[in-house]
């Protein structure tokens, strides 16, 4: 299997066409591009009456007309509107890279930063999640750390937040359950996230 880079935008949008966790990029290119398994050109090879060969390929449309979703470059309001329509913590979430974190605050982190990368804009909610005398979410590891003893603050990845990790893996399930809610999500949604850890 070959391996390409591509920008966080085509991530993003390819992560958003995702129907089912755990699917890998190639199935859903191959959807999105309305490929099979098969190859897509096949060279149909002839010999001629004076034993010449030759060759015939046929007909592909341009790219463009492939990928009319990637060809067009929607406005900046339209695209707004369709990642905020799209932003879903399961569109980003991958099965298979959550089994592969260290662990349950791996786990944790990663669902975090799913969750942050989803909802860049509406994330700062989660500063207002505390417990009785904890507080669980901050911008520094300082203002953790100030907030009580025994807190082992952690970055949220590719994020300015920080959480608390210093608590048991329920109270981990309650907080990822508090962050979805403050999210937009559904109680049902909520809690199959937090089922994930």
């Amino acid at each position: 299997m070959k391996q390409i880079d591509i920008d966080d935008e085509l991530y993003q949008y390819i992560a958003s066409n995702t129907q089912s966790i755990g699917e890998s990029a190639s199935t859903i290119l191959r959807r999105l591009l309305n490929l099979s398994g098969e190859k897509i050109q096949t060279a149909n090879v002839e010999l001629n009456q004076n034993n010449q060969t030759t060759t015939t390929l046929p007909k592909v449309p341009p790219v463009a007309e492939q990928t009319p979703a990637l060809a067009a470059k929607p406005s900046a309001v339209a695209e707004k509107s369709v990642q905020q329509k799209n932003a879903n913590v399961f569109n980003v979430l991958n099965k298979e890279e959550l089994a592969m974190q260290k662990g349950v605050v791996g786990r944790f982190l990663f669902i975090l930063s799913a969750f942050y990368r989803t909802h860049k804009t509406d994330f700062r909610a989660v500063l207002d999640i505390k417990g009785r005398d904890r507080v669980y979410f901050a911008t520094s590891k300082e203002d953790l750390v100030n907030s009580g003893s025994s807190m082992n603050p952690k970055n949220i990845t590719d994020s300015e937040y920080w959480v608390m990790t210093n608590s048991n893996t329920t109270r981990k399930k309650m907080m990822l359950h508090e962050v979805a809610l403050c999210l937009g999500y559904s109680t049902e949604q909520a809690e199959k996230i937090r089922d994930y850890l």
